[in-house]
């Protein structure tokens, strides 16, 4: 029987020609990730163990990025505890306040993850980086401590989905549509424990940071990982930013796939998750009156330069609407840097947004945009269960950079061309 690309990679980091769904592995494992909430907890239970060093100093990654820079005692001793452990490890990858950003964006920008790689992060969001061709996915902190000192961990083979792409994106439409789409269509657990493949000549059309933003948001479809083929967007960006070797895995020819999803590019419209659930879709002109008090626009899932950018562009020579709150948060201290050079900053705060420094802060109710009972937000985060940005009884709405943007304008959910864009 022939393998997917997921299942190529884990039989290939387990020593073994060939593997099937639901088999058991141990596979090798080419990075290790954890940041300021997770991390502490898996290095209190490796402090328990008879092995005290970690497996390679060059294959662990620790990002304080959930509650930095830091919001109170509680995180500082977090922070503290991280550092502390990386400092007396020898740690490689340790990124302090200054040169940190948004885990799930600084990893690939900093060229720590590749094409045919394994990677387990003590975060449900590592499967971004399926967006390079790699198998990475989210584990538990016990997990991710025991692969911090063994460089392995234990794997069932996912069986999977494809997802045919086909066609190409309209004008303010983007990977964060595709996502929100796919999982309106299958539902929160509709992949459960499966890779979600993305094939099809509508790939091509997709940017990096498309792609990373789709792979991102495939646990919320209760996915294993989610996976794109390796194309000439891909090699370029690996190149640009790493040194590191790449292999390229294809999936057969007589791969088995349990289920085959079409989706044409070109049908997509802006599309919005409602309360309670990122499954709860509607594109926006079916959303209806959705009045709000708050945009953000930033995240592991949306906070790169090209979301920047297309929020600037709606941005520009408008302003936000009165009484709304519109916070930006680009992802990485690069990203940050290349948006003030670029004078996205400069469109931002003249527009009336604030511009924080690289934090995951408000997606995850943290700080920096925590809502208060019966508040609104309109957000490019990738979660909107209850309670996720603040008050058990605020709401949160999944959007596009493009959506949020507008919305931040109008103070009700909208899309650029009720803007005449």
């Amino acid at each position: 029987m022939g393998m997917t690309m997921t299942q190529k990679i884990l039989a290939a980091h387990a020593g073994l020609e060939s593997v099937v769904p639901g088999q058991l592995i141990e596979a090798d494992l080419d990075l290790v990730l954890a940041n300021d909430i997770t991390g502490p907890v898996a290095i209190h239970e490796v402090e328990k163990l008879n092995k005290k060093t970690v497996f390679d100093k060059d294959k662990i990654a620790l990002v304080p990025d959930h509650f930095a820079p830091n919001k109170d005692i509680k995180s500082a001793e977090h922070c503290k505890c991280v550092r502390e452990y990386a400092k007396a490890q020898g740690i490689t990858n340790y990124f302090e306040v200054g040169e940190m950003g948004i885990e799930h964006a600084l990893l690939p920008e900093k060229g720590l993850i590749v094409a045919g790689e394994t990677c387990i992060g003590a975060d449900s969001h590592t499967c971004t980086y399926g967006a390079l061709g790699a198998f990475s996915t989210g584990v538990g902190s016990t997990d991710m401590g025991a692969g911090m000192i063994t460089g392995q961990a234990w794997f069932k083979v996912p069986s999977a989905i494809k997802v045919e792409l086909k066609g190409e994106l309209k004008p303010w439409v983007s990977g964060k549509d595709v996502i929100l789409h796919l999982i309106g269509l299958i539902g929160v657990d509709g992949a459960l424990y499966r890779s979600l493949e993305f094939m099809g000549e509508g790939v091509k059309s997709l940017s990096m940071d498309d792609r990373f933003s789709i792979a991102n948001m495939a646990i919320e479809a209760g996915a294993k990982n989610g996976i794109f083929p390796v194309d000439e967007k891909t090699i370029a960006y690996m190149e640009e930013h790493s040194t590191k070797k790449y292999t390229i895995y294809e999936p057969d020819e007589d791969a088995e796939y349990d289920e085959t999803i079409t989706i044409d590019l070109n049908t997509l419209e802006p599309t919005v998750a409602f309360p309670h659930l990122p499954e709860n879709t509607k594109t926006v002109k079916e959303a209806g009156e959705v009045v709000i008090d708050q945009v953000v626009i930033g995240s592991c899932t949306n906070g790169r330069i090209e979301d920047m950018r297309v929020a600037a562009s709606i941005l520009k020579g408008r302003k936000v609407k009165k009484g709304i709150r519109c916070i930006v948060i680009p992802a990485t201290q690069a990203i940050y840097l290349q948006a003030i050079e670029e004078g996205l900053v400069q469109t931002f705060i003249e527009a009336g947004a604030v511009v924080s420094t690289p934090t995951c802060g408000p997606c995850l109710g943290g700080y920096m945009g925590i809502l208060a009972a019966g508040e609104r937000a309109v957000s490019t985060t990738n979660r909107n269960f209850v309670g996720r940005m603040g008050h058990v009884d605020s709401e949160v709405y999944l959007a596009s950079p493009a959506v949020a943007a507008a919305s931040a304008i109008t103070g009700r959910i909208s899309e650029p061309s009720e803007l005449g864009l």
